[in-house]
């Protein structure tokens, strides 16, 4: 039944990426289009909610993935089950967050990397 559920997760999480990285795409197309200055950027992004939501949601959405991805991945070539898998999961979901949730306070509240 987790696998059930983990497989769910991962599809919801995947259908939550898509847009996002459609638009992050799409935003920086533009701002190399517009000549935009890293400066320009940290600018506008920089005290912005809407930003922080954005890339916000982007990184909790891909640190749940990848976790379920690599589990899976360290499964099947390893055998790893239980515990040491749940741990593994965990582990790479926390690193990926806080990691991503470091840049995104970096870009839109200016906390510095």
């Amino acid at each position: 039944m987790l696998n059930v559920h983990l497989y769910m997760v991962q599809r919801i999480s995947a259908l939550i990426m898509a847009p996002l990285t459609l638009g992050h795409i799409a935003v920086m197309i533009y701002a190399v289009q517009g000549g935009l200055s890293a400066e320009e950027i940290l600018g506008r992004t920089q005290g912005s909610a809407f930003w922080f939501l954005f890339y916000g949601s982007f990184v909790v959405a891909v640190s749940v993935h990848a976790a379920i991805g690599l589990r899976v991945i360290v499964h099947e070539h390893t055998g790893l089950k239980g515990a040491g898998l749940s741990a593994l999961t965990w582990g790479t979901a926390l690193v990926l967050f806080a990691l991503g949730a470091r840049a995104v306070w970096a870009v839109t509240a200016g906390g510095g990397a």
